[in-house]
C-alpha cells in the first residue's frame, strides 16, 4: 500500500502510541516520528517512545550516513526535535531491558523510491524551510529530504535575501525546478505566484497600497507590491532595500509590464512582508509565461526542457 509522504514533524507521533499500536507500525513499516532525546558518545541518536528506551545507531540517522557523506553535525541537530523513522525491532539489552531500534535512513530511502523519484520538472509538492543561506532557502521535501530553493528562483521581483520571501518552519508550495549534478531536487516557487496580469488585477489606478523597497537605482526605486509585482517610484537615496513604504498607483501599463508608482509615505512604522499567494497550488506545469502577451519582454520557464535535459 503507498503510504502518504510528509515533511518532517508532520508524522504520527510515536510516543502517543499504544504497544500494540507501535507493534503494527513496525509490522506495516510505516514511518513516525518523536523528539530526539540525545547524541550520545557512541554517536546515536537516543529516544523515550511509550516509556521504552529507543535508539538510532549512527548509520540509520539518514540517508548516506553509512557511507560517510552526512556528518555528525547533520545528526546531532536533530536533538531536539521531531525526528521521523522507521521501527526496525524490538531488541533487549544485555541487562534483559527492552528497546528499539529505529532507521531515519530506510524512511528516507523508501521517500525516496515511492514518491521523490517519480517526480518530474514541473511538478508541484508541499515543502517545509529549514533553514537560509544568503543564496536561497532549504527545504524539507519529505522525511527530512533537502533541497534547494535557490533565491533567484523565489520570485520574479527582486529580493536582497531569502528571508524578504520566506522564514524557517514555513510550510510552503514548489515546483520542481531541476536535479543538480547530484542528483538533488533544485525547487522554484515564482511560477506559482501569479503571472504580470494575475497579480497587477489585484491593483487598480489612484488608490494607495503598501509597497517594499527592493532597489534604489539613480533613474527611480524598484518597490514590490506583491510577491510577483513590483513598480517604478521617483529616485530615493534615503530609502533602503526591505523598507516599507505607502505608494500611490499612478499608471499600470500591460503592454509594457510597467507599474508607475508615487511614494506617499517614505517610511513606515513597521516592516512588512508579503504572504505567500498561489495562483497554482497542484498538479503540474509543463511551461510558464510570466509576460503579458503585449510586452515584447518574455519572461518565462520552461519544465518540460528541463525534463528532456537534467543537469
Amino acid at each position: 500500500m503507498m503510504q502518504a509522504y510528509r515533511t518532517e514533524g508532520n508524522y504520527r507521533s510515536a510516543a502517543r502510541l499504544s504497544p500494540a499500536e507501535l507493534r503494527a507500525a513496525m509490522a506495516n513499516r510505516e514511518i513516525l516520528q518523536a523528539t530526539a532525546l540525545a547524541f550520545d558518545t557512541q554517536r546515536q541518536l537516543r529516544f523515550e517512545i511509550g516509556g521504552v528506551r529507543a535508539v538510532m545507531p549512527f548509520a540509520q540517522c539518514a540517508d548516506g550516513a553509512a557511507n560517510g557523506t552526512v556528518r555528525d553535525i547533520a545528526v546531532l541537530t536533530r536533538v531536539g526535535r521531531p525526528t521521523c523513522f522507521v521501527i526496525e525491532a524490538l531488541d533487549t539489552d544485555e541487562n534483559g531491558q527492552p528497546f528499539y531500534r529505529l532507521s531515519r535512513a530506510l524512511a528516507q530511502q523508501m521517500c525516496k523510491a515511492d514518491y521523490l523519484d517519480t517526480l518530474q520538472p514541473g511538478d508541484i509538492l508541499p515543502c517545509t524551510v529549514t533553514h537560509i543561506e544568503p543564496f536561497g532557502a532549504f527545504c524539507d521535501v519529505g522525511c527530512g529530504i533537502s533541497a534547494l530553493l535557490p533565491i533567484d528562483c523565489m520570485s520574479v521581483s527582486r529580493i536582497s535575501s531569502p528571508a524578504d520571501r520566506v522564514s524557517v518552519g514555513q510550510q510552503i508550495l514548489c515546483a520542481v525546478k531541476n536535479r543538480d549534478a547530484q542528483g538533488r531536487f533544485v525547487l522554484t516557487i515564482r511560477e506559482l505566484l501569479g503571472t504580470w496580469e494575475e497579480n497587477a488585477a489585484g491593483f487598480t489606478v489612484g488608490e494607495t497600497v503598501v509597497g517594499i523597497v527592493r532597489s534604489v537605482e539613480e533613474y527611480g526605486t524598484f518597490i514590490e507590491i506583491a510577491p510577483n509585482l513590483a513598480g517604478l517610484a521617483e529616485s530615493c537615496t534615503d530609502l533602503v532595500p526591505g523598507q516599507a513604504v505607502s505608494v500611490y498607483i499612478k499608471n499600470i501599463l500591460p503592454e509594457k509590464m510597467k507599474i508607475k508608482l508615487v511614494i506617499v509615505n517614505h517610511a513606515l512604522s513597521q516592516r512588512h512582508r508579503f504572504e505567500l499567494k498561489y495562483f497554482i497550488t497542484e498538479g503540474h506545469l509543463d511551461h510558464w509565461v510570466y509576460s503579458t502577451p503585449e510586452s515584447p519582454k518574455r519572461i518565462e520557464t520552461d519544465f518540460a526542457a528541463a525534463a528532456c535535459n537534467p543537469a
